[in-house]
């Protein structure tokens, strides 16, 4: 079963960065493709960027230009990095990987942006 485990969550003021980590168990992560998903208070879960093992990314239109999400093969590892954070990126924000049939997601970790 593949593992994902996320970190650096955490408060923020407006405008500030802040950068998650996703880490991933065995040989599943290189050949995955990686997403970052959001869910804020009442709203449906989002896509908020992914990257393919190729390194070919997509973002969603509210966070272009100020959230990145740069892989590392080598460590089994997958970032967000956010910059210039707003109120309405509040949420928790989730690891997803997923390979053919198989898939998996992180437990979460909370960003909270103050205004």
């Amino acid at each position: 079963q593949v593992r994902l485990v996320e970190s650096g969550g955490g408060l923020v003021q407006a405008g500030g960065s802040l950068r998650l980590s996703c880490a991933a168990s065995g040989s599943f992560f290189s050949s995955a493709t990686m997403s970052w998903y959001r869910q804020a208070p009442g709203k449906q879960r989002e896509m908020v960027a992914d990257i393919t093992s190729d390194g070919r990314t997509n973002y969603a239109d509210s966070v272009k230009g100020r959230f990145t999400i740069p892989r590392d093969n080598a460590k089994n590892t997958v970032a967000l990095q956010m910059n210039s954070l707003k109120s309405e990126d509040t949420a928790v924000y989730y690891c997803y990987g997923r390979l053919g049939i198989l898939s998996s997601w992180g437990q979460g970790t909370q960003v909270t942006v103050s205004s």
